[in-house]
Parts: structure tokens; sequence; C-alpha cells
């Protein structure tokens, strides 16, 4: 915090995206008496995401958009190069998860290593008491259990908590949602009665490091051409030939370039023998998977079977289900058969509004 904070405030570091969310928050913050300042991660240069040097990277005007906002709020405004850690963490870790046939989630990965793990840490040395974010969740302190919760957010189009299960009691301790109790017409409208300049700007859709969202295009410019091979059935039946297995996402029904009497769709990606394995609909269900990496919020370990509902891809409805502890982490058992259990993917775990933990589906 500079000298001319007040010591007497809380103060918190706003993770500035250049978006409306965050910028509406810092707002809401100041309103309710922290002192603030904000600070944008600078994640990736040109080379890493296959630009030319010469052009510009549309991250930089998401930072102007964010210090014009500190500018007119009268924050003082901070730029941290992470892209070093972003690439071993998110993009490295992106590419490989493709390549041995999983369907990674980089935001994931990104909320884990960098806005909770680095920008926390960054926070901590210059002496801010919270980091505050535009995420769509609302956290609670629960007498009872002595534990810091994360729950949904009222707006559920809206709602992030699939990608922030990976949260510690340590960091939601010091992490602001200001925007997580609002819907986002609220937002916007609070960031145009201020004259932010981004009150209109529109929400970000694909991956950042991938703004064209042509992934396999971005893993074989850095990783070159991959290996053709068979495209079979689940009895071994052949059927044609695939353009490499990055190409194709489980659940993927159309673009796989075969012709069949029903509808098949991408069931399994056999790194091994690279072979694509087409299903029908019911073999693409599945009614139980293995989850690795697995953090609870709710409580310290799964000890014991427990009733929940999950979700495995962001947005989705959750289902019903137990868990039940592995040794490799927890064992999901779905209520009826679950499609399109992607490996790579995260499993996210609800009680109501609450999240009770995830991990990554092995």
């Amino acid at each position: 915090m500079t000298e001319t904070q007040n010591a007497n405030r809380p103060g918190a570091l706003i993770a500035m995206s250049g978006g409306v969310d965050s910028s509406a928050g810092v707002k809401l913050l100041l309103e309710q008496g922290y002192e603030c300042a904000g600070a944008t991660m600078h994640l990736y240069n040109n080379e890493d995401i296959g630009l030319e040097r010469s052009k510009t990277c549309c991250s930089l005007n998401d930072v102007e958009d964010a210090r014009f906002v500190a500018f007119k709020l009268g924050i003082d405004f901070h730029v941290f190069n992470l892209s070093d850690r972003f690439k071993e963490m998110v993009i490295d870790n992106f590419v490989n998860t493709y390549l041995e046939g999983g369907t990674p989630n980089p935001c994931i990965e990104c909320n884990k290593h960098l806005k909770f793990g680095s920008f926390l840490d960054r926070a901590r040395l210059l002496d801010f008491d919270y980091i505050a974010t535009g995420h769509y969740v609302q956290r609670e302190y629960c007498e009872e259990s002595g534990r810091w919760l994360l729950k949904r957010s009222p707006d559920r189009s809206k709602d992030q908590s699939y990608v922030l299960y990976g949260m510690t009691q340590d960091q939601l301790a010091h992490t602001l949602f200001p925007c997580g109790g609002m819907r986002k017409e609220d937002i916007r409208a609070k960031a145009e009665a201020n004259g932010l300049i981004n009150a209109k700007k529109p929400d970000s859709q694909d991956i950042c490091f991938i703004p064209d969202g042509d992934y396999a295009k971005f893993i074989t410019e850095r990783e070159g051409e991959q290996k053709h091979g068979e495209i079979r059935l689940t009895d071994g039946t052949l059927l044609g030939e695939h353009r490499g297995l990055i190409n194709y996402t489980i659940g993927q029904r159309r673009g796989v370039g075969v012709s069949y009497s029903q509808p098949l769709f991408v069931v399994e990606k056999n790194t091994a023998d690279n072979v694509l394995v087409l299903g029908t609909a019911e073999q693409l269900a599945r009614k139980e998977l293995t989850a690795g990496d697995v953090n609870f919020i709710m409580f310290d370990e799964l000890k014991e079977p427990y009733r929940c509902t999950a979700q495995t891809r962001y947005h989705q409805q959750d289902v019903p289900c137990t868990l039940y502890p592995d040794e490799r982490g927890v064992r999901v058992v779905f209520d009826t058969p679950h499609k399109a259990i992607s490996k790579g993917q995260a499993v996210v775990f609800y009680s109501g509004e609450y999240v009770v933990g995830g991990g990554t589906i092995l």
C-alpha cells in the first residue's frame, strides 16, 4: 500500500482485466470503504501465442482500459509481468493435456496458479489485506465449521464457481468478490452511471491466449503436424482416418468425417494406439468417474461416502451423485449415466448452492 493510503481502512488490490466486472468492482469496494489499487497481469507475449512481434496483442488494449478506469476512479495502478509463470502453468499444461488425449480447462489453472497464487503473493508484498476479482461468485464464513465457503452467484447464467473450486481456505479468507451477489445488467448499469469506458464492452468468449479459438492450429504451430490414425467403432470396426486426435473432443458428433446408419459420437481418444473411438449416445454415457488433484472447501478430507451433486462442464446442470474416497482422489458415482465425461476437465461438487470441492477427471 502507498503512503497516501489510510492505514485504518482495509486495503484491497483488484485484479483488473480491462473488463466491466472488475472495473465496477473497484467502484463498489471504494463505496464500501476499502482503500483500493488496481493491477493487471501481463500473462503472455506475442511469441508465446503465435502472433508476430509487430502485431499488437489484444491484451494490451485491455491493459489500457484498466489503466484508464483506475485513473478515472483515482486509484493507483500496477502491471505485473507473470508471462513466464503463465506459460509454464497454463499454456504448457494446455498443450500437454491435449496431446495426452485430455480436454483442459486453462481458466481453472490460471485461477489456481496466477490469480489466487502469484497475484495474491504480489498483493501481500505490497501490504494489502485483500485481493479482489470480478468473478460472479460469493464467499461466506461458516461459524459452525470455522471455514470459508464458496457459493454460487444468484445470476446463474454468469456463475463462475465451477472454475474456482481449487481455492484454499487462506485464499478465500483474503479474497473479495464485489460483483458476486449482483446481476450482470446491474454491473453494467453501475459502470455506465460512473462513466467507465468499458461499461458496454462485450464479455470475452474465447481462451485469452487463443484469440481465434482454433485450439488445434495453436497446438500444431507449437508441436508440429499431428499423426493421422484410425477411426473405429467401440467394437473395433474400422470407419476411416482421423486428422490427429487433438482435432476432436469427447462427445463431438459433427465434423468427424464418417457416415454411418445412426448418429455417432466421440467416446474415446486412445492416445496409446492413436485411435479415435466412436460410439452411440448410450455408449457415450458413463455411470462413474475418478478425479485426482482434489480440493475440498467445505471440509479438509473425504473420509466416507458423501451425497451431493456434480458438474463436469462449465454452465452444465449439476446432477445427483455419491462421492467415495479413492487412493487416486475421489470416485464419483452418478445416480444415472452421465454423458461426455472428458479426461482433463474439472468435476465440481455442490451441496445446494455451495461448492463442496472438485478435482480433475482422470
